[in-house]
């Protein structure tokens, strides 16, 4: 009973950004019934992954997370930027001026 309210309190959290990313926009995104949260704070992004994902899965998400950093942020990923995996990565944007 004494775990019951603080598993309810981190259901809840979602997805929270990376200490540089604290004040970022947030958006939230569902594709193929798969949910990301994506973090834009200047030029710099964060995607997370919400969920589990099984063996064999990994690289199509992680595919799917790049395909959605232009896509959410309008902004040119610096793929060269890229650092993580499947579950969380971050990178840095060429945005319009």
């Amino acid at each position: 009973m004494r775990w019951t309210f603080p598993m309810m309190f981190l259901a809840a959290c979602g997805a929270s950004p990376a200490v540089e990313f604290m004040g970022a926009t947030r958006t939230d995104v569902t594709v193929a019934g798969r949910n990301y949260t994506v973090f834009q704070k200047g030029e710099r992004v964060e995607v997370i992954r919400l969920g589990h994902a099984r063996r064999g899965e990994h690289q199509a998400i992680r595919a799917t997370m790049i395909e959605l950093i232009p896509r959410v942020t309008g902004c040119r990923l610096l793929e060269h930027s890229l650092r993580g995996d499947s579950g969380e990565m971050r990178g840095s944007l060429d945005c319009p001026a």
